[in-house]
């Protein structure tokens, strides 16, 4: 059986034949072509952090796959109330035929991995996001081409985006910047373990110079309300602005994972401008998860 907790779980040749399957599966989907191959699966998706593009993709993936989803939040299921993650993990994993999960914890990924027997996604956790990465890499694939060997710079918090970025310059084999003030860098475990990938830095402009590709995330992530005013000061030199994009290479794309806090992380005319894949890469979240189900389940 194989999950999708960490980029890593899978090779980067199947995780390359996902990507090459979800820009077939794009196209097909543009013409009308009907796809039924998950006729009769059931999707449980459990959240315990709200989102748009990760439900509403993985909801209409599978309807277009002929298949079913359950939206589960912690108020929906005995979770909520203090059934353990195990016992949860044993009964859902009985019902369904895979279980997306966008929850705080990893480890409780991890635990109803070794215990549902059935396909487990991490849509996102305290740790990673590999659904986003395989949608990043999608985008990028269909605008430039092949991504091994280019230089891509991220800017902002180091957290779990950060962190899932380090985890692609590994399968994918590109060149990481990692800007980030001091005191917001990546787990200590992710720098050592992707050392021989990444540079660290705290200069924003430094890290965007021959760049082919700069990302970036909101400051403050879901958990980190309180922190907000803290972190605007911190962060304050690491906005992503068309100052800052011409450090990077003149031909450089621009991704955005969303939601954006429009003139904190990014600049409008950045997100809004000719560099920006944004756009293309929510829409992608759909797509690459439809070939991801289709591996995971089919």
């Amino acid at each position: 059986m194989k999950h999708f907790i960490n980029l890593e779980d899978l090779s980067t040749h199947d995780l390359n034949q996902i990507i090459d399957n979800a820009i077939t599966l794009k196209k097909e989907h543009k013409t009308g072509q009907i796809n039924k191959a998950l006729e009769s699966k059931t999707l449980a998706m459990i959240f315990d952090k709200s989102s748009t593009r990760t439900r509403v993709s993985f909801e209409a993936g599978m309807a277009q796959l002929g298949g079913h989803a359950l939206f589960l939040s912690e108020r929906d299921i005995q979770l909520g109330r203090g059934e353990s993650i195990v016992d949860s993990a044993i009964v859902i994993g009985s019902m369904v035929d895979g279980i997306m999960m966008r929850v705080s914890s990893h480890n409780d990924i991890n635990t109803f991995a070794q215990n549902a027997n059935v396909p487990i996604i991490n849509a996102l956790s305290d740790e990673s996001h590999p659904c986003q990465l395989l949608a990043d890499m999608m985008t990028y694939k269909e605008h430039k081409g092949n991504i091994q060997g280019k230089t891509v710079t991220w800017i902002g918090d180091g957290n779990n985006m950060c962190q899932t970025y380090m985890q692609a310059a590994s399968v994918f084999d590109f060149k990481l910047n990692i800007a980030t003030p001091k005191g917001y860098e990546p787990e200590s475990s992710f720098i050592t373990q992707y050392q021989d990938y990444i540079k660290l830095c705290d200069n924003a402009k430094e890290a965007c110079k021959n760049s082919d590709l700069v990302v970036t995330d909101v400051w403050a992530s879901m958990g980190q309300e309180d922190e907000q005013a803290k972190r605007e000061f911190a962060f304050k030199d690491f906005q992503v602005n068309s100052d800052l994009m011409q450090q990077a290479n003149a031909d450089a794309s621009f991704m955005h994972c969303l939601p954006a806090h429009r003139e904190e992380e990014v600049s409008s005319d950045v997100i809004d401008g000719m560099q920006s894949l944004v756009w293309d890469e929510a829409e992608n979240r759909l797509h690459a998860q439809k070939a991801l189900l289709l591996y995971l389940l089919s």
